[in-house]
């Protein structure tokens, strides 16, 4: 407070509480006392009638706080007590969008320039105008202005959109936005794409990364609206099928919708609103708490306070030089609690155990203390520190340890890292300088490395790629490693740096031939590429709009796979009798299945038109409807319902049940006339249900048509014979 006053005038100097000034990153962890910085933006005339500092943290519109400045000193425990931290910081944050709002005198933080042009680009697009209020339409408007920088900037800087992770807060956002301008802007083309050149117009200078990536960004949200789109358009088809009974919706139905079919329920609330239904509210909020719960139990983690055995913060990685270690001491460690198992985290003063990151995983090995074997099952990094998963605690924790990798997982792994480098750069000379890593994993086994690319590999771009990096690696090309070098040094020898990564001042370069591949990396690699032996590329496919994924194997796991294509194509030969070549062989399977298949559906149309002939003449008068039921025989469920809307075309109002069996499972088809639909108020969708109570079957449909299976045959002619009880 004495710091304060030799700025600013003790009464604009207020003291706050635990609640509101005292910051926490979680239940344990670095905590502290915080200092806010509140502005208050009304007039003289409200100011004078009520003080501002009346209205700090009190939700005030025009009272906002811009900047916060957290003094960390404490480390919370686990047991909620408090201990002072040996090293103590000042955590500083601003709000830019608030500051600006502040200097450029404006009501909302949208009124300023950092959003006001996206906002035109908006109203240009969809022809209607903001008119700075409340109402819904102004609301989207704001939300699209700001949900757009954080899909673009996250894409840009290498997070896609997926059902995952950080990648699945990107597609809520994503979708948020569409169902905010598909409901209260009225348009339902994709819009957010059209204002990724504006933002990165704006922010070119700022964040470059976005206008580099332009047509790469705008390709992935396109590809992500498209299909939300279709979703909802497919959730608005399944709520017009939806049973609602006395105009309540139930709460497990509109869960499923949201659940299943990705149907935002703010859109369900408004659809009910609109055609006069209840949703049930309590019974939806109890479906999704028993979600979060089982997503709740499924992440639980617990980590118990650091028992710390040594005052040496240091955690040195020496592996890239060593598989194993002598005289390692252990620094602290704690116990960790996940999925009902528990598990001990080690911290070493020294390790040769790579932590996971950069898409390798993490190391397995042994640590051994005074002849006592522990087992290290992962290796990962937490903020600085290199931590050691193991199995249990041992006996005398302080002696020296001995600490050793399993040396063939290693090597295996570093055979598909150094892969990944030559396929990368194997990729961009077949399919262009605009390929860019976007994700990869790096394990023993086999590679996966994920690229911007916008259409399906050929096979021979693939026959190339491959053909490329296994000549890089009978070339046997040394490996050249450059440690600790400025990042400066590194972009002027021309490595590649990839987006979404953050470097720090000191990089380390990997090189396998000046020309060809050279890039920042900070896993382990082989000494020379000979070691990779074989590179195969096992397959190639889209997970995302203009993002390939590549999976290969090397070494023996490509030996493995060769030699079962290879032992499977003889057997594929010893099945033919023709010496012509296998393709040849096979090419003639299908020409000739192909001539079967079309006898076969003239033989099939030929029977069908005898069977409606048959049918027709069995058609019945009952309560003034023509009435079809029969059981029929050697046809497909496909060419039964066109059968059906045949017969129901040509006989006029008409309703055709018709059971049969398929792939040994009894079957019943109900088509009903749409008058009779309409005059009768019948719905051959709540219909199908009762009918196949004989064939222990469930089903459903729409009004018009619908079908049901089950597995009792013997239940058909019951559920023939009852449709005529439920004819008005």
């Amino acid at each position: 407070m004495a710091e304060w006053r030799k700025l600013i005038h003790p009464d604009h100097i207020v003291f706050g509480n635990k609640k509101d000034n005292f910051w926490e990153m979680g239940e344990t962890g670095p905590c502290g006392p915080c200092s806010e910085i509140h502005f208050d933006l009304r007039s003289d005339e409200e100011i004078a009638e009520i003080p501002g500092k009346e209205l700090v943290n009190k939700d005030h519109p025009q009272v906002i706080e811009i900047w916060n400045n957290v003094f960390i000193q404490y480390n919370r425990k686990a047991d909620g007590s408090l201990e002072l931290l040996p090293a103590m910081h000042v955590d500083t944050g601003m709000g830019l969008e608030r500051l600006v709002r502040v200097i450029q005198n404006k009501k909302s933080n949208y009124d300023t320039d950092l959003f006001t042009g996206t906002i035109s680009k908006i109203s240009e697009l969809t022809g209607r105008s903001y008119q700075y209020g409340d109402t819904r339409q102004d609301i989207a408007f704001r939300v699209l202005a700001d949900h757009i920088r954080a899909i673009s900037f996250t894409i840009a800087d290498g997070q896609l959109p997926s059902n995952t992770g950080a990648g699945y807060v990107i597609r809520r956002i994503l979708r948020r936005a569409v169902r905010y301008y598909f409901s209260y802007l009225d348009y339902k083309e994709p819009l957010l794409f059209q204002l990724v050149n504006t933002l990165a117009k704006q922010f070119e200078f700022v964040f470059p990364e976005l206008i580099l990536q332009k047509s790469f960004v705008e390709r992935v949200i396109r590809e992500e609206e498209k299909s939300f789109l279709k979703t909802l358009d497919s959730g608005l088809r399944k709520l017009d099928e939806v049973k609602v009974q006395d105009g309540f919706l139930e709460g497990q139905t509109v869960f499923e919708l949201y659940d299943t079919y990705g149907f935002p329920i703010d859109l369900t609330r408004l659809i009910a609103s609109e055609k006069n239904w209840t949703i049930d509210e309590a019974g939806f909020e109890k479906a999704l708490s028993e979600q979060k719960e089982r997503s709740r139990a499924d992440s639980k983690r617990e980590t118990g306070d650091w028992v710390i055995v040594r005052n040496d913060e240091k955690s040195e990685f020496l592996g890239y030089d060593n598989l194993f270690l002598e005289d390692v001491l252990v620094v602290k460690y704690r116990f960790l609690k996940q999925k009902d198992k528990e598990f001990i985290q080690l911290v070493l003063n020294k390790t040769p155990f790579y932590p996971e990151g950069g898409g390798q995983i993490g190391d397995t090995g042994l640590l051994i203390f005074d002849h006592e074997v522990i087992q290290v099952l992962d290796t990962k990094k937490e903020n600085d520190l290199i931590i050691h998963l193991v199995d249990r605690i041992p006996d005398n924790v302080e002696t020296s340890v001995f600490a050793e990798v399993n040396m063939v997982k290693r090597k295996e792994t570093e055979r598909n890292h150094s892969a990944t480098h030559l396929l990368h750069a194997a990729l961009r000379s077949v399919l262009g300088s605009h390929v860019t890593q976007k994700g990869s994993l790096v394990r023993p086994d086999y590679l996966r490395f994920d690229i911007s690319h916008f259409q399906k590999m050929t096979n021979e771009e693939i026959k190339q790629v491959e053909k490329i990096v296994n000549e890089r690696i009978r070339q046997n090309i040394p490996l050249q490693e450059s440690r600790n070098i400025p990042v400066k040094e590194a972009q002027d020898a021309g490595a590649m740096m990839l987006f979404g990564e953050k470097y720090g001042d000191k990089v380390r370069m990997i090189t396998f031939d000046d020309s060809f591949s050279k890039e920042l990396c900070g896993g382990c690699h082989v000494k020379g590429t000979g070691e990779i032996g074989l590179f195969k590329i096992l397959s190639e496919g889209a997970i995302a709009a203009g993002v390939r994924r590549i999976e290969a194997c090397t070494a023996q796991y490509a030996e493995e796979y060769v030699r079962d294509f290879v032992e499977e194509v003889h057997a594929s030969k010893s099945f033919f009798k023709s010496n012509q070549g296998l393709t040849k062989n096979i090419s003639d399977l299908i020409d000739e299945n192909q001539k079967l298949k079309k006898e076969v559906e003239k033989w099939m149309l030929q029977h069908a038109n005898i069977i409606k002939q048959t049918l027709a003449k069995s058609a019945e008068v009952y309560r003034d409807q023509i009435v079809i039921t029969s059981m029929v025989e050697n046809l497909d469920s496909k060419t039964i319902k066109t059968l059906s809307y045949q017969l129901e075309k040509e006989l006029g109002d008409t309703i055709i049940l018709i059971g049969f069996v398929e792939n040994g499972k009894a079957n019943i088809m109900l088509t009903i006339s749409e008058k009779l639909v309409a005059s009768k108020q019948y719905h051959a969708g709540n219909m199908i249900k009762q009918l196949a109570a004989p064939i222990q079957g469930g089903g459903g449909g729409q009004a018009f048509f619908a079908s049901a299976g089950g597995p009792v045959l013997e239940g058909l002619p019951a559920a023939l014979t009852s449709l005529k009880a439920m004819l008005v």
